[in-house]
């Protein structure tokens, strides 16, 4: 989820657990929401502090309660806060990190909150990382917040707070209750992921197999109320090194470019990934790119060019046209 849609979330659910006479720790539970985020900001240290990471060492419980813990003591002598129960203020912040990792989960990005006692993967990809809906959302919220603060009378704001919460609330609850229908059709059609989209009633069904030598994958379209539409794409190639040499056929550019593209982007790399390759007079135009990203014919990735002859390549990651239309 992108930061403000935590902070908001961490918001709401505070304001459920403190009730509105206590705006100190539901001001504090919003705050520790989109603390671990924070860590993007400790990215020179990753060199020599690898679990410091985006997702790392920070969205783990651990790193939750030493924010939290921390944070009771510093958030006091803030502006706008007032001095309260230290304990209640570090409960109000685990809270509130807790559901930074929570939402993370619900994504399809995933955190491993047990480090370092256990690497087991929380991702219930129920809803895309960035979604244009909840960003929607997040931003009428805070311009109704904004708005209200100081210009109504204190019930309209406590309404307005509930109704949000049933928002969200709904929101989550319509996202959960596909995904769970998702995961019924992929068995049924005999997928081994479901990937959301920005639409709650569309996604995508999927398999992938990756070796050292091989990549494979293959994924199709899923409408909830209407099945399995369109057709399988299907990618099965060898990871050659890219080496000088003519290259015969558009399946030999595709196996060519392979390790250069996953090397250009290692966001592509990390991610389900599709190849296209259309041929061009004396070169293949060749795209790769990250599947639960694209969107009709755009997508993010790596696009460029092989020459037929020499084997010589061009290649450029970031924001493309594809040649076909995606199933998202």
């Amino acid at each position: 989820m992108d930061l403000f849609t935590h902070v908001i979330f961490a918001y709401l659910l505070s304001f459920i657990i403190w009730g509105p006479a206590a705006p100190q720790y539901i001001a504090a539970g919003a705050l520790a929401g989109g603390l671990p985020d924070a860590d993007v900001l400790l990215f020179p240290l990753t060199r020599w502090f690898p679990s410091l990471h985006h997702r790392g060492a920070v969205h783990t419980v651990v790193g939750v309660t030493v924010i939290a813990a921390v944070g009771s003591l510093l958030v006091p002598y803030l502006p706008y806060f007032t001095h309260a129960s230290t304990l209640l203020y570090f409960v109000a912040m685990e809270i509130g990190g807790l559901s930074h990792l929570v939402l993370d989960g619900f994504t399809n990005y995933a955190v491993r909150p047990l480090l370092p006692f256990s690497g087991r993967s929380l991702r219930l990809n129920a809803d895309v990382a960035v979604s244009l809906v909840t960003m929607t959302l997040t931003g009428v919220t805070l311009v109704v917040l904004v708005f209200e603060h100081g210009n109504v009378p204190f019930g309209v704001w406590e309404e307005t707070a509930w109704i949000l919460v049933g928002v969200y609330g709904g929101y989550l609850v319509l996202r959960g209750v596909a995904r769970w229908r998702a995961g019924l059709l992929r068995r049924t059609f005999g997928y081994a992921e479901v990937l959301p989209s920005t639409n709650p009633w569309r996604w995508l069904l999927l398999e992938e197999t990756e070796t050292p030598d091989r990549y494979h994958i293959r994924f199709r379209r899923l409408e909830l109320g209407t099945g399995v539409t369109g057709s399988d794409r299907t990618l099965d190639v060898t990871k050659v090194a890219p080496t000088p040499g003519p290259v015969p056929t558009p399946q030999a550019a595709l196996e060519r470019t392979y390790s250069s593209a996953m090397s250009k982007s290692e966001w592509l790399a990390e991610s389900y990934h599709f190849g296209e390759v259309v041929e061009k007079g004396p070169v293949y135009e060749v795209w790769w790119y990250i599947v639960s990203q694209a969107a009709g014919r755009r997508a993010y990735g790596v696009h460029g060019e092989i020459d037929r002859t020499t084997g010589t390549m061009n290649l450029r990651s970031g924001f493309m046209r594809l040649p076909t239309a995606t199933p998202m």
